[in-house]
């Protein structure tokens, strides 16, 4: 699979962009703010309908225009793909696939395949659940994009089961009765433990087949110092198994025990949006113990375990390191140029052509406010 054309209109700082790209190795060369990251951000919006940047639409439209628009040729076995995305701040977006519309933006997930890194991915080891919830998630719907229908079926079921216990929480803040109508709230519990068991089941899956990736991958990064492994970490106990009917008992037993709790504070307090993932270097979590270059090299062992993981699955997704290279040592720079020359499609950034390591020579394109230019 590869990129071979991405337009750009009224997104982020480009009013007008095309690039051309080839197979192999692209390398992005350009100063800091001047559209590098802005680029391959809009091949991750394709992939994912989502930034790795920010929560919401609004900054990816440039300023001053009502709407942003990312075409993107896709070559994949032979075929060719076209996909468009209009981004409209507070309006749900539009997408054609080979110039036919779909009715949901969604169904174009899998058009695409793609891990990128980035330095926002240190959070996956220093920050909250919800940035390594984030990555099982993005990684399950890659591999299988139906995921993309249950997440979006369980993150519906949390919005309304949240609003009616939230409504009840207000209605007895004020005074009103304590009793507040939550007779529908069995009906939500049966929807999160349906939805949220085949969420969970595919983490459950996915973290098992990631397993092995990730400690081949941290060890080649840091050259064999210490050991990396993960592990799903759920309030409904450390010995899960992928089993549908087996999880959506468990969950709806753990709804009743925590109904209380749950009209208290007028939340959902149980189901896989409360979930985590494990990262250990050796005996001790690398949340709070990992140094500064160790969380780098387990970040990016999470991105390229997903690549190994895609790959074994017969996939073979673009790769995209956003600025990495400035960021490791010598030795790490090697080692990671040695893991990844042989991808179908690797597009690096960075803002000083030195810092790519020599056996990554490929295209490399000049990119400056606004403009991006082929440089050879």
């Amino acid at each position: 699979m590869h990129v071979r054309r991405v337009e750009l209109t009224d997104f982020r700082s480009y009013q007008r962009v095309a690039v051309d790209l080839d197979p192999g190795v692209s390398v992005l060369v350009g100063q800091n703010g001047m559209g590098k990251t802005n680029l391959v951000e809009a091949l991750g919006y394709v992939a994912t309908l989502d930034s790795h940047r920010v929560a919401t639409d609004a900054p990816l439209v440039r300023a001053g225009a009502a709407s942003a628009v990312i075409r993107c040729e896709i070559v994949h076995d032979g075929r060719e793909l076209l996909v468009e995305l209009e981004i409209v701040p507070g309006k749900a977006n539009r997408a054609r696939l080979n110039r036919s519309p779909v009715r949901r933006p969604r169904e174009i997930i899998g058009a695409l395949r793609m891990v990128l890194f980035a330095p926002e991915d240190l959070e996956l080891v220093r920050g909250d659940p919800s940035e390594r919830r984030r990555y099982l998630d993005d990684l399950l719907v890659q591999r299988q994009p139906r995921y993309a229908g249950v997440r979006a079926d369980y993150d519906r079921v949390i919005k309304q089961r949240n609003a009616l216990l939230r409504s009840a929480y207000l209605t007895r803040k004020v005074g009103g009765s304590k009793s507040a109508d939550l007779s529908t709230l069995t009906v939500w519990d049966q929807h999160l433990a349906r939805h949220g068991a085949e969420l969970l089941a595919g983490r459950l899956e996915l973290t098992a087949a990631l397993g092995p990736h990730l400690t081949k991958a941290y060890d080649a990064v840091a050259a064999g110092r210490t050991s990396a492994a993960i592990a799903y970490s759920s309030p409904l106990g450390d010995t899960l198994t992928a089993d549908r009917p087996a999880l959506e008992e468990a969950l709806l037993a753990s709804l009743q025990e925590r109904r209380t709790a749950e009209i208290e504070r007028g939340v959902t307090l149980v189901g896989p949006h409360r979930d985590d993932l494990t990262l250990a270097l050796g005996d001790l979590p690398a949340k709070g113990y990992a140094s500064h270059g160790e969380s780098w090299s387990f970040a990016l062992a999470l991105r390229l375990a997903a690549y190994d993981l895609l790959r074994s699955d017969g996939i073979e997704p673009v790769l995209i390191l956003d600025d990495v290279f400035a960021e490791l040592d010598g030795g790490r720079r090697d080692r990671l140029a040695a893991l990844v020359a042989d991808a179908a499609q690797l597009l690096v950034t960075c803002a000083v052509p030195e810092d790519v390591p020599v056996t990554l020579n490929g295209t490399h394109y000049d990119v400056t406010l606004g403009t991006v230019t082929r440089a050879g």
